[in-house]
């Protein structure tokens, strides 16, 4: 290993090479804070070559390589256990290009994602992909797993956004793909491989972005709701009668948590669930107080608060977004889910069902982007609890709330991939099939298993 390290340095400079045990540990893990990192280098790529160089000498040496963006994930994906070399897209954050007519910017994988959506203002248009980590997430990491967001509901995931990537796979080949083209009909569109692949196929190094216009104002509003399955009455009339952009849900214990995290007082109703609705609108009367009669009048929502102004907006929507924050220290055993849209509150009924007959005394959180299907599962360590120890106690449950995705036919991993800690319930997802069709594929563009081992799933 020492002498596959040594190669090390034919590649980088010592200020881009680091191997302290402080520098390892903080690169080496994502927020999941499950697993130990044990990476044994971090390299800092400044330029495409480099990636290139570094993958060649990973073959020749046998050194094995993980991409690094933001760190933001709750997988395990970016996270380094065994002898790894982590691969930091930090010093790769420039925007290279901007091409006013086809509204395309092309950039590089370390960009992070506020960055991208403040150039995109400063040019008049929109990058509409976001969520509470877009201050530290990178757009490299947000393609590796195909990031979502809050704004899923009208502008879809990342893969949407993508018109082109430049990669290198892990046997060392650097390939453009599609290069920002909008039709392209020569065959497989090779770049969706590696969208959503969390870097087990191979690196990107370039990607080609597309920004849209801007919405129009924003208004937001958070209703409370006595019951999930309101959640959908309500999703349903406002998709009839506002143009949404984001479609929330959050429990009052949610809240609590939030509350207690920023010392500031609810302005919310008491309801035992919320949703906020996100929409547009440039009337000069707002649609939403037409819509919160009529759905108060229905019995849908027991009471709201309808925002009055911009700093309204961003006072009710920390109330969502500052739940992953407010419940970090408590190093929640979370799961992100999804099922199709009608089923999410029966789905949710029923995993809530099976945590309160398992594990009767857990508390427990739920929020997520019900508008798109997705929820997020969240029981929290009692804080006297060692971490090992906690997440022992609820492994168990993880296959029992995995079987119940399987029944609604959803997914095991809404966002933030598979990573380590999600590969074991794959299954309930993939199929065999599908599964064996993706060893095919990794074998062919990484036969030596150069590229985020063990990641997804094991070869």
């Amino acid at each position: 290993m020492t002498d596959s390290l040594a190669r090390l340095n034919d590649v980088f400079s010592a200020e881009d090479l680091l191997t302290s045990p402080a520098d390892l540990k903080n690169y080496g893990q994502d927020w999941s804070r499950f697993l130990v990192p044990n990476p044994s280098a971090v390299v800092f790529p400044r330029e495409k070559a480099q990636v290139e160089a570094l993958v060649r000498v990973a073959n020749e040496s046998g050194l094995k390589l993980v991409p690094s963006g933001g760190r933001t994930g709750l997988s395990g994906g970016a996270t380094a256990c065994d002898g790894e070399v982590v691969v930091s897209f930090e010093r790769m954050r420039a925007i290279i290009d901007f091409v006013e007519e086809d509204q395309l910017v092309r950039l590089e994988p370390g960009c992070v994602t506020a960055s991208l959506q403040q150039f995109a203002e400063s040019q008049g248009l929109y990058y509409p992909v976001d969520f509470a980590s877009s201050g530290s997430s990178q757009i490299g990491g947000n393609i590796a797993t195909n990031a979502g967001g809050i704004k899923v509901l009208r502008y879809g995931l990342t893969r949407a956004w993508v018109a082109g990537l430049s990669v290198v796979t892990g046997q060392g080949r650097a390939m453009t793909l599609n290069a920002g083209l909008v039709k392209n009909a020569t065959g497989p569109d090779l770049q969706q491989l590696f969208i959503g692949s969390e870097g087990i196929f191979g690196i990107v190094t370039e990607a080609w972005m597309r920004l849209t216009s801007p919405p129009k104002s924003l208004r937001v509003m958070v209703l409370g709701v006595a019951q999930m399955e309101h959640a959908l009455s309500v999703l349903t009339r406002c998709r009839q009668a506002l143009s949404l952009t984001a479609f929330e849900f959050f429990s009052a214990a949610a809240v609590d948590h939030v509350v207690q995290h920023s010392g500031e007082p609810s302005s919310l109703p008491d309801a035992p669930f919320y949703v906020l609705v996100e929409y547009e609108s440039d009337a000069l009367v707002d649609p939403g107080t037409d819509m919160f009669e009529s759905l108060y009048q229905a019995e849908l929502v027991t009471d709201g608060v309808l925002a009055q102004s911009e700093r309204d907006n961003q006072r009710l929507w920390r109330y969502r977004e500052g739940i992953s924050e407010a419940i970090t220290p408590r190093t929640p055993y979370k799961h992100d889910l999804s099922v199709n849209i009608h089923q999410a509150p029966a789905f949710l009924r029923a995993v809530d069902e099976l945590v309160n007959r398992m594990a009767s005394d857990a508390e427990v959180i739920w929020f997520g982007h019900i508008g798109d299907g997705n929820v997020h599962l969240n029981i929290l360590r009692p804080i006297d609890q060692p971490i090992a120890a906690f997440k022992a106690a609820c492994e168990p449950l993880g296959d029992a709330i995995m079987s119940v995705v399987q029944e609604f036919s959803g997914s095991v991993s809404a966002e933030h991939g598979v990573g380590l800690l999600k590969k074991r319930y794959l299954q309930y997802t993939r199929s065999s099939a599908e599964i064996d069709q993706i060893k095919v594929l990794k074998q062919a563009l990484d036969p030596l298993g150069v590229m985020n081992p063990g990641k997804i799933l094991d070869l």
